[in-house]
């Protein structure tokens, strides 16, 4: 068979939902011929190690790249204005249609798979097979953040964007072939919106062997990581509550408590939050895998989100403590109590960190579960067995085989 994958972020092994696209892709590899079609930013320009990486295992690796645009408010104001949903227009680039018009003119390929339905607006040639790899609901992402939202203007705006994006989500997703979610409550949720469409749980996961525990690093005993792509909005949130609701409460009782929030683009509210003592803001880094390994503790306070927590995966798979909130959590088969903590009021999320921090016993127990759970369950070769065998069931037929 012969894929086309297209991507708004070049897939590489080390962050978020670029890591999802690359060990997708290398499954998909395995089997197929690959071809993927990505914008690429200005840092990841200069990921040439991630580039030759894909290029060894597609047939043909095409680049866009991302052009400066409007300012995020404006063009914000300008979707209004055009009574347009933002999000499903962000990725929608007329160098990316010229790009996909060109290889679909070249090349014969009997599947294009979109990594998020962001990317699933471009026009296609009729009957060709469609998949979307639904990283997150993308319409849940933005109800739960017009749900939490307490300024006016900012509530309106998330809930009008709520609206046009959910039935613009739907759309998209109804006219796929097969849609790919992360979690069987996403399943779960898309089937009752479209009961007859296909839908496949293909979970998130991580490189056992990249990410595990590292002996020789020095753990810091007081401290605690949070990671992530810091101007995704979930995650500024996150860190936003958690140092105005929860650190104070920590330095009151540890004094010497470090936290490290580690990711690329930190924007103007989190880079404040250096300032606080404790606190450093390191932006964008080579390799997580440093920064966990001399944390004594994984937070993730999220209180809106979609899919499932990468951030999890991988700090279980360096046998880290976690606390998190419910949602940081959802959709991973996680056992409270044993793999992790789990609370949600900002007093109880400080003391349950206060207790592991003081008790490096009870954060080793749960490291280690948290390690065994990740190599039963989330390794991404089982995930990548999984969209391979969701493909056989929903897009090919016996002719089409290679």
């Amino acid at each position: 068979m012969k894929i086309l994958i297209v991507s708004a972020t070049l897939p590489g092994p080390r962050w978020g939902a670029s890591a999802r696209n690359f060990h997708l892709l290398k499954a998909l590899a395995r089997q197929h011929t690959v071809a993927l079609l990505t914008v690429i930013n200005d840092t990841e320009m200069s990921a040439l190690d991630d580039l030759r990486l894909l290029e060894a295992f597609t047939q043909h690796v095409q680049t866009i790249p991302l052009r400066v645009q409007r300012a995020k408010r404006q063009r914000q104001l300008l979707s209004v204005a055009r009574r347009r949903s933002y999000l499903l227009n962000l990725f929608i680039l007329p160098e990316m249609q010229a790009a996909l018009d060109a290889m679909l003119a070249r090349e014969r390929y009997d599947l294009v798979l979109f990594e998020s339905v962001l990317m699933a607006g471009y026009r296609l040639p009729a009957g060709m097979k469609v998949v979307i790899d639904q990283h997150n609901l993308e319409f849940e992402i933005v109800q739960r953040t017009y749900e939490q939202e307490q300024r006016f203007l900012r509530k309106w705006y998330n809930w009008r964007e709520y609206r046009l994006l959910k039935r613009g989500e739907l759309e998209r997703c109804r006219a796929a072939d097969l849609v790919v979610v992360t979690s069987e409550r996403e399943r779960l949720v898309l089937k009752e919106l479209l009961p007859g469409q296909s839908v496949e749980v293909v979970s998130n996961g991580v490189d056992l062997e990249t990410f595990s525990r590292d002996e020789t690093a020095e753990e810091m005993p007081h401290q605690l990581i949070f990671t992530g792509t810091m101007d995704y909005h979930p995650n500024t949130q996150a860190a936003v509550f958690f140092a105005e609701r929860c650190w104070p409460l920590i330095r009151r009782q540890i004094p010497d408590a470090t936290w490290q929030i580690v990711g690329r683009n930190p924007p103007p509210e989190i880079q404040r939050l250096a300032q606080l003592p404790g606190v450093t803001v390191t932006g964008w880094v080579p390799d997580v895998r440093p920064y966990l390994a001399r944390a004594a503790l994984a937070i993730a306070p999220l209180l809106i989100g979609g899919g499932t927590r990468l951030k999890i995966l991988e700090a279980f798979a360096m046998q880290k403590a976690v606390v998190s909130t419910s949602l940081g959590c959802e959709g991973i088969a996680v056992e409270p109590g044993k793999h992790l903590v789990v609370r949600d009021k900002p007093e109880a999320f400080a003391d349950a960190v206060i207790a592991l921090l003081q008790h490096p016993e009870q954060r080793a127990a749960y490291g280690a579960a948290g390690r065994a759970l990740v190599e039963t369950t989330y390794s991404w070769e089982r995930c990548g067995a999984d969209l391979l065998r969701a493909l056989e069931r929903h897009c090919f037929h016996e002719g089409m085989r290679v």
